[in-house]
């Protein structure tokens, strides 16, 4: 599959989302919407209401990582609002396949994250039931961090793994992820990039994920 670039808006201006969308639409192939719940993580963002907005003003398919401590109550609505793609951490969900089908069967892709000590071999029997693997490359609840590169193997685990599955499953990365650290997560084998301050930390967010695209194309 293309490679794909899913600027995250938690390095954005929350006063001006709208116009933060939009200086990279035309460019970048997902919105990243990180919604907190001050339990999961220790960081409170914002919420269906604020999703449900951001669907309005912009064109870009939202990616929403739900960093919730009870994604299984929570999660359908946010595919029942017209979210492209819902992942919930499996670290918080009790009741993954029913949760995963439930986001699926309200018209959005199902993704499953894994915090950085979150080893991915337990959850190979979950592949038939998700579209996409996001490994968080930093600890959640915050922008702005350096990228573990202890999480490296893994994604070449998760590579491996996905690959030898018979279907298509995308991986995601999420975490530091900048022009020093994407083509070793390319090579590593991921296929979609969240980019938070790499990107809404330039002056021209939409050359930035182009120059962003330009180094995972090589």
């Amino acid at each position: 599959m293309a490679m794909q670039i899913s600027p995250s808006i938690l390095s954005a201006d929350f006063a001006r989302l709208a116009d933060e969308a939009k200086k990279v639409e035309g460019v970048a192939d997902w919105l990243h919407v990180d919604v907190m719940d001050y339990h999961f993580v220790p960081n409170l963002t914002l919420g269906l209401p604020v999703v449900q907005a951001l669907l309005a003003a912009t064109s870009i398919p939202i990616d929403c990582h739900l960093m919730i401590q009870d994604p299984d109550r929570w999660a359908v609505g946010y595919a029942e609002a017209g979210a492209g793609s819902v992942t919930i951490h499996v670290e918080a969900t009790k009741a993954p396949v029913r949760t995963l089908r439930a986001i699926g069967a309200a018209g959005a892709r199902r993704g499953i994250a894994l915090n950085p000590g979150t080893a991915i071999e337990a959850y190979e029997d979950l592949l038939p039931e998700i579209d996409m693997i996001l490994l968080m490359t930093v600890e959640p609840g915050f922008g702005g961090q350096k990228f573990l590169d202890m999480v490296m193997p893994k994604v070449r685990r998760t590579r491996a793994m996905i690959d030898k599955w018979d279907g298509e499953v995308w991986l995601q990365v999420d975490g530091g992820v900048s022009a020093e650290t994407i083509e070793r997560c390319a090579e590593a084998g991921a296929d979609v990039f969240v980019a938070g301050n790499a990107v809404y930390g330039s002056a021209d967010p939409a050359q930035a994920v182009r120059n962003l695209r330009a180094r995972i194309s090589r």
